[in-house]
């Protein structure tokens, strides 16, 4: 704590000099960027002044935005995706607070994946970021219809699915659990409904997306290889509005208002999927009774205090019910709150104050008579977050601030009646904290070099209440201890020095660079080649260390024929150290000493990321190809050589296309294709008892076949009406009705059992879909 707070003080320090050094030179203009419409803050929006060469910035998480100019008269230009620019002539002669209000634009010639102005992927200093335009989403064709957020990710180049049927996705090498997302702040353990068919995200709650896959900014930690930060909306502060759609799977439903008019509002929107309802109506009997549904809700509610105090709070729920009758019982969900507080000390100094918890859990039941049982686990977190902005001048936009989260994590209690022939069992619950400090510069050097660059200081610290156990290479207890719930277990202490550079060839071109250094204090352990509901948490401990990553970026990006294309590339190289694994044969549940099934190694990951992107017009989308290799090395695996990760795919291509050709309708497609997973095959087997026992080869020594999949959608947009809107939309899924494996099985030919038969098994052939969506 000395430590962090000794640097809390070095950087308050800093800031203060920097601003008195500049205070007497200029004036400060600063406000929110805003929709006319709804007064719904816009994040990212891009406020420049004209005719001055590359000097501006763009609104902060929160919509707000600051800059320091010498007096005089400036023509300020405002812009975000989807909206009518703004221009403005302001003079500049005292300090000044000018809040923007954009209007919604009616052309929709703008692709999913955007940038803010025309050429801030050339200029800016941040590397591996992209941004998701929501309301674009629409036109990309999903799975039943059922707009994804995740989805649609996963087209970007270095991002990449963890599997048909599955919402889960890999980064740069990264596992699933490597990736931190975050919803209004607020981490989420486990974001997929129905077995990872759809994701939690209902993009009608949702107004900005955000994905770092690289340069991650200082602010962002706990995780080794990307953040994906989603904010709800406010709600609209103007009017009280419907909006919803009615699909083949599940049905949504949002409503938005103010409570007072331009002061406060509220969101809450819910959506459920109705499979169970069709199982009750299924001819077979046997289906009849059984439990297939998910549910979730978004809720949001603001209030402004005054001009320099906003006040929000925000939820998110969700639950999913899987059942077979009397036999069986599977439950899983998430619960999130943030409340939130907004204040401006001064009109360059900007404070976010934020109190989150979040919560996953699952339940399992076994309903049989004679073998009840019930199995609990989750993963709760309190967590305390302050950021600060100065915009100090035109060079120097910094940030600072702390952050203290508690994770409880119950991994799991296995609990029947005095009838049943299972035995109880509880392991023991683990808590710790998590505390960091971090500041970050992004400075303007000249018109051509930017930097973005910053240190990150975190801390882990293992609480006790409990027996804390040691074990050796071979698995073997050492040692047994008891701490006391008051006693600190084990700390440790890591610096995450992050930077970031660009420098502008010319008004279209800019090389890039960046280093980033990032630790994960939190591990899932899964014996699948995907996330489950059921994957457990572990956290550091006397024998888990931190997991590490340093990644090292270098990119070339290029725009032409008027900003109109835009082509990246982008090159990485990225060592892991303290990788975990299992032991061969390990099995996680209801395992009490799971750690001692658990080996610890290193990683390494590196490729090229290739985008070319058409940006405006009739005719639109991009091509994304990654060409990658993720192996790992652990000295108990394939005799202490490197081996392919399950997550290496060295191939990964994605095609977009959207196609407007009148104002009503929207034609779009999308293609992909990747390597088959790294998985490990038998290479012989015997009889044991009559059983057939197979004996596996090198871990991920071999490959599933490839994937690719076609999906087409068209959207015609109903005739225009002031208060009522709709649209139609169709889609096809797996067009070519594609068989592609989600998982293959091994057993005996039973016509000559000396052989051996690969069972592959599909999910989904091709699949339509219709959806009606509307707003009033």
């Amino acid at each position: 704590m000395f430590a962090v707070k000794r640097l809390a003080v070095l950087v308050l320090i800093y800031f203060i000099s920097l601003s008195f050094l500049y205070a007497q030179k200029n004036y400060t203009i600063n406000g929110v960027v805003k929709n006319s419409a709804t007064s719904e803050t816009l994040i990212g929006a891009s406020v420049k002044i004209s005719g001055v060469s590359q000097l501006g910035t763009s609104t902060n998480s929160y919509g707000f935005y600051s800059i320091s100019l010498p007096e005089g008269q400036y023509k300020f230009e405002v812009s975000y995706v989807g909206y009518v620019t703004l221009i403005k002539e302001i003079n500049i002669s005292a300090n000044v607070k000018q809040d923007f209000s954009l209007e919604e634009s009616n052309n929709l010639n703008e692709v999913v994946i955007t940038n803010i102005r025309r050429n801030d992927n050339v200029i800016k200093a941040q590397m591996g970021v992209e941004k998701l335009n929501i309301k674009d989403i629409q036109n990309i064709p999903v799975l039943f219809g059922e707009k994804d957020i995740l989805k649609t990710l996963q087209l970007l180049p270095g991002i990449k699915s963890a599997g048909e049927g599955n919402s889960g996705f890999y980064v740069r090498g990264g596992s699933t659990d490597q990736n931190l997302i975050l919803l209004d702040e607020a981490p989420v353990y486990n974001a997929s409904h129905l077995l990872g068919f759809f994701s939690t995200f209902n993009s009608d709650a949702i107004k900005d997306v955000t994905v770092y896959k690289g340069g991650m900014p200082a602010q962002y930690g706990g995780r080794l290889s990307s953040v994906l930060d989603i904010r709800m909306n406010d709600g609209n502060k103007k009017e009280t509005t419907f909006e919803g759609g009615i699909g083949l799977i599940s049905s949504r439903l949002k409503i938005e208002g103010p409570f007072v008019k331009d002061k406060s509002s509220f969101m809450v929107s819910g959506r459920r999927t109705y499979a169970d309802a069709f199982l009750a109506l299924a001819p077979d009997t046997s289906l009849r009774g059984n439990t297939l549904y998910f549910y979730d809700l978004n809720a949001k509610a603001n209030y402004q205090l005054d001009e320099k105090n906003t006040v929000y709070l925000s939820g998110y729920f969700g639950r999913d019910k899987l059942g077979l009758n009397e036999t069986f019982g599977f439950n899983w969900g998430n619960a999130t709150g943030t409340l939130r507080w907004n204040h401006l000390f001064s009109n360059k100094l900007f404070s976010n104050t934020s109190l989150i918890v979040s919560k996953y859990d699952y339940t399992i039941e076994n309903l049989l008579s004679g073998s009840e049982f019930k199995v609990n686990s989750s993963i709760s977190d309190f967590n305390l977050k302050q950021d600060f902005n100065i915009a100090l001048n035109n060079k120097h936009e910094l940030k600072f601030g702390f952050d203290a989260l508690h994770h409880t994590i119950a991994p799991g209690q296995i609990s029947s009646p005095s009838t049943s022939s299972v035995n109880e069992i509880k392991i023991e619950t683990r808590k710790g904290v998590e505390l960091a400090a971090y500041f970050s510069d992004q400075y303007n050097l000249s018109d051509k070099i930017k930097l973005v660059y910053g240190l990150r200081l975190s801390s882990f610290s293992l609480l006790g209440g409990g027996n804390f156990k040691t074990f050796d290479v071979d698995g073997n207890q050492s040692s047994s201890t008891f701490y006391k719930s008051s006693e600190i277990v084990k700390t440790y202490i890591n610096l995450e020095p992050r930077f970031s550079a660009s420098f502008q060839l010319d008004d279209t071109k800019s090389l890039k660079a960046s280093y980033t250094r990032n630790v994960q204090n939190l591990h899932l352990m899964s014996n699948s080649t995907a996330t489950s509901p059921t994957d457990l948490y572990i956290m550091n401990s006397l024998n888990t260390k931190p997991e590490l990553a340093d990644q090292f970026s270098l990119g070339y990006f290029n725009n032409f024929n008027d900003n109109d294309y835009e082509f990246s590339a982008e090159t990485y190289y990225k060592p892991m150290q303290n990788q975990i694994e299992y032991r061969n044969g390990t099995d996680l549940r209801g395992n009490q000493n799971v750690e001692a099934d658990l080996i610890y190694g290193k990683g390494r990951a590196y490729g090229i990321e290739l985008f070319f992107k058409k940006k405006y017009g009739k005719f639109n989308g991009w091509i994304g190809y990654t060409l990658s290799k993720t192996e790992r090395q652990f000295s108990q695996i394939n005799n202490n050589t490197w081996f392919a990760a399950r997550q290496d795919r060295p191939h990964d291509i994605s095609v977009v296309g959207i196609y407007k050709p009148g104002k009503r309708w929207i034609f779009s497609s999308t293609f992909v294709y990747s390597s088959g997973n790294a998985v490990t095959f038998p290479i012989g087997k015997y009889n044991l008892d009559g059983q057939t026992v197979f004996y596996y080869g090198e871990r991920n020594a071999n490959r599933t076949p490839d994937f690719h999949r076609l999906d087409v959608s068209a959207t015609l947009e109903g005739k225009p009406n002031k208060k009522f809107k709709s649209s139609w939309n169709f889609g096809i899924c797996n067009l070519y009705n594609r068989k592609n494996p989600f998982s293959i099985d091994f057993k005996d030919n039973p016509d000559n059992t000396s052989q051996t038969q690969a069972v592959q098994t599909s999910l989904f052939g091709i699949i339509p879909s219709v959806t009606w969506n509307f707003k009033f």
